[in-house]
Parts: C-alpha cells; sequence; structure tokens
C-alpha cells in the first residue's frame, strides 16, 4: 500500500510567523555568529520552563533569546537539548509554545532569504545528528548523511533522512517531535516521488543499489538482470533480483542492522508480496519440484513431487521442505543440505518434532499394520494412530486397531528415517507411557 496524501504545514511557511525587524541577528566573527551573552542568559531564564510546557522530550541545555514583537506580544527563542534534536520557540502570554525542530527553522523563507529563527547555538550545529535517537527509536540502521523536514499535521512531524550508502527514509514522529512517542521508519521506496510525503534526498536507484550488495552476501552465483523493492515489515525489508541466468530470488533484509537475513527462491517465495514478478515463478516451481523428486529418491524415499511447502530451518545451509507425491499417499519431511538428504514419512516426522499438513494420518496406517504383523499381531488392521510422546532415545505411538479390539503402543528409535518398531506393549502394560493409550476404541478396552 502507498501512503495516502495528508495535510501538512510546510517548513517554509515559518518565515512569516516572524517579523524580521524583531530579530536582532547576532554578530558574526570570521568563523561563527557571536552569541550575546545577554540573550542566552535571558534564554537559559525562560525556555526551559516553557519547553516543559509542551511535549518533546527536551532538557534544555542551552538557550538564547532571538527577539520580541510587541504588536503581537510574541517572544523567541532557540533552544539546545540533551541528547535530542534542538527547537526555535515562539512564546505567546496564555498560550501554550509553538515549537519547530531547528531542521523547520532553519529551512530558508518562502522569498529564498535565511530563516528569521535558524538555529545559531553551538549544540545546534548539526541539526540532522539531533535525528539520531529517533532513527534508534525507529529501528532502523542509518548512518545520516542528510535530513530534511517535509512538515507537520496536527499529531504527527515527517523528516526524511539520507544514509550513506544510498538508502533513505520517511520518519514519522509525533508533533512536535519527541524521541520518547513512537518514531516509525519506512523505506523512501514507498513513497511515490511528487506526492507531499516523498523523499527527495535520495533517489530509487540509489536506494536500490543495496539490492546488489544483498545479492553478493547470498552466496549465489547471480548476475543482477532486474531489481524492486517488495514491502516491510516491523522488523525485515524484502527485495526481489532477478539474475541473468533466469533465475530468482527473494532477499530478507533486517531493518535494524541492515543485513542479509534470508535467500528465498522465487519458488518458495509466494508468502512474501505475491511473490517474484520479475522471474517465471511457475517454471521455478516446477523446477525445484523436480530437484526435490530427484534428492528426495536419492535419499531413499521415492516421490514424485507434486506439491512442496518450506518450513523454518534455524540452519541457512539446510533446507526442511514438507512434500506430497503423485506416487504414492504418504508425504514426508525432508531435510536437504549439502550431504545426503535426511527424509522422515509424516509419521516419524511428527515423532521428531516435525508435522505434515498435505498428507492425512490414514495413510500411515499400512504402515504401522505391517509393523505390527512382524510381531506376530497381523489380526490389528490400524484405524488411528495417536502420538503419546518420546524421550532422547526412542518415541512411542498408540495404535487402535479396526475390529475394535484392544490396540498397542509401538515403540521407534528417534531421529532415524524409515525406522523399525523395537517394542510393542498392550495398553494395559503401557500405563506409564504418556499418561497410557487415550483413544476411544482403547480406553473402553483397557
Amino acid at each position: 500500500m502507498r501512503p495516502f496524501a495528508i495535510g501538512l504545514v510546510a517548513a517554509l511557511a515559518l518565515g512569516a510567523l516572524v517579523p524580521a525587524a524583531v530579530i536582532s541577528a547576532p554578530k558574526e566573527s570570521k568563523d561563527k555568529p557571536k552569541i550575546d551573552a545577554k540573550a542566552r542568559e535571558a534564554g537559559m531564564k525562560d525556555a526551559p520552563a516553557l519547553m516543559q510546557a509542551v511535549n518533546t522530550g527536551c532538557t534544555v541545555t542551552d538557550a538564547r533569546l532571538i527577539g520580541a514583537d510587541k504588536k503581537t506580544a510574541s517572544t523567541y527563542y532557540e533552544v539546545a537539548c540533551q541528547d535530542s534534536i534542538g527547537f526555535a520557540l515562539i512564546a505567546k502570554k496564555d498560550t501554550p509554545p509553538q515549537v519547530f525542530t531547528c531542521l523547520e527553522a532553519n529551512a530558508p523563507a518562502a522569498d529564498g532569504n535565511p530563516s528569521a529563527l535558524a538555529c545559531l547555538l553551538p549544540g545546534n550545529a548539526d541539526p540532522k545528528a539531533g535525528l539520531k535517537p529517533f532513527v534508534s527509536k525507529g529501528g532502523v540502521a542509518c548512518d545520516i548523511e542528510n535530513a530534511r523536514a517535509i512538515g507537520s499535521g496536527a499529531k504527527k512531524s515527517y523528516f526524511e533522512i539520507a544514509c550513506k550508502g544510498g538508502t533513505g527514509y520517511i520518519l514519522q514522529t509525533s508533533a512536535p517531535a519527541n524521541a520518547a512517542d513512537e518514531v516509525v521508519a519506512s523505506s523512501c521506496l514507498l513513497y511515490e516521488d511528487g506526492a507531499n510525503v516523498s523523499c527527495k534526498l535520495t533517489d530509487k536507484a540509489a536506494q536500490l543499489a543495496i539490492v546488489d550488495t544483498l545479492t553478493a552476501a547470498s552466496g549465489k552465483a547471480c548476475q543482477v538482470k532486474d531489481k524492486r523493492y517488495v514491502l516491510s515489515t516491523k522488523t525485515d525489508n524484502y527485495f526481489e533480483v532477478a539474475c541473468a541466468d533466469g533465475k530468482g530470488y527473494m532477499l530478507q533484509q533486517t531493518a535494524a542492522g541492515g543485513a542479509l537475513a534470508r535467500t528465498i527462491d522465487c519458488a518458495q517465495a509466494a508468502f512474501v508480496g505475491g511473490g517474484c514478478t520479475l522471474t517465471d515463478s511457475v517454471a521455478a516451481l516446477t523446477e525445484q519440484a523436480a530437484l526435490y523428486s530427484k534428492l528426495s529418491t536419492k535419499g531413499g524415499f521415492n516421490c514424485d513431487v507434486e506439491k512442496y511447502g518450506m518450513l523454518p530451518s534455524a540452519d541457512p545451509k539446510k533446507e526442511i521442505v514438507e512434500l506430497k507425491c503423485k506416487n504414492r499417499p504418504d508425504g514426508a519431511i525432508a531435510i536437504f543440505s549439502t550431504g545426503p538428504a535426511l527424509i522422515y514419512d509424516c509419521l516419524f516426522a511428527e515423532m521428531n518434532g516435525y508435522r505434515c499438513s498435505f498428507s492425512k494420518q490414514d495413510a500411515m496406517f499400512p504402515r504401522l499394520s505391517a509393523d505390527l504383523k512382524a510381531f506376530g499381531k497381523g489380526s490389528c488392521e490400524v484405524s488411528g494412530v495417536r502420538l503419546v510422546g518420546r524421550n532422547e532415545t526412542e518415541g512411542y505411538f498408540e495404535v487402535a486397531c479396526s475390529d475394535g479390539l484392544p490396540g498397542w503402543v509401538m515403540s521407534y528409535p528417534v531421529n532415524m528415517p524409515n525406522p523399525k518398531s523395537k517394542e510393542i506393549l498392550a495398553c494395559s502394560q503401557a500405563k506409564g507411557i504418556g499418561g497410557g493409550c487415550k483413544l476411544p476404541t482403547n480406553v473402553k478396552k483397557s
């Protein structure tokens, strides 16, 4: 969703608030303006109390009286704040003070002349540095190279920051700006050029240069052919990159650190903003399914992959994938890495911490019936199964029989693909294992 237009009071309008005749400009020295000692004394006397009347969170460290206008009964101050941006202040008797950040106050007047409220105190020499607490609160990584005030609405203020490296953000703060309040930092790529809230300090080409950096960090052999910004969440930004060889990826970047968090093949990226649009996702899905078919069969599970789904993996070198097969009713959880594939059919996947969603439970019944037959219990055709629990070495399944006779508890070794049952116990013998049998027919018979 693109940001919508909002009503803003532009920083350029400040000049109209201050009659130039009432401002006594400090005499300039060779290096910097000279702040009159009496003006500073008057500022430090009045400004701290005035600033307490507005929600800026400013602890005043320096202040100066800029001037006064008897006609409007207005007095003008500049303040520098501890660990925050500085402000210009307009005070009138019996009304709350008006405050403007130094970025707003420093903007030239509409006629191009210098602002009458420009910040001159040493603590406000670099107003953009005062935005650092806001950037930190917004949760993004940005070494501020440039900044500007966009304007303020009734409750929100907006600033643009340009970061070293080409990225840029719009900061949405409270009005007046207070780093203790909510700060929302949004990528400049979210905003349309020419809107009243948009970015002017960076261009889209510079902002998208980060895609090349992220692609290089991915380790993929990708010569970048095309790229685009996709979306942002509170914690991450997503970009799509298309490669010259026809492959494509979704790149997940942490907003806080700016580093690559994950590389997602376009075949698996449908969950991110509708998936890839710069590459042929259908072809990528088909190609990936064929690859998983080959790898799973090589790993001992003959599966002509019809559908697959990605599961979270703490190890970026491992892919954990649920497989649905065309040639068999039972599916599997496959763990693909640089070595041989580790594959659990959907029965034993649950015992090892995974859960299948593509395969029905009854697809597992023939396997369990065959294992019972190996123990001489061939009269039981399994009609229900429940994972009882597991310990470090063994997992336990309760099974029910289709003839309604008492079922069994079967033990299997854990962390082993295609395991053989180690032991079977009657429900009357298994009361100490996970609370015993609980399937309806077993409860009745036991």
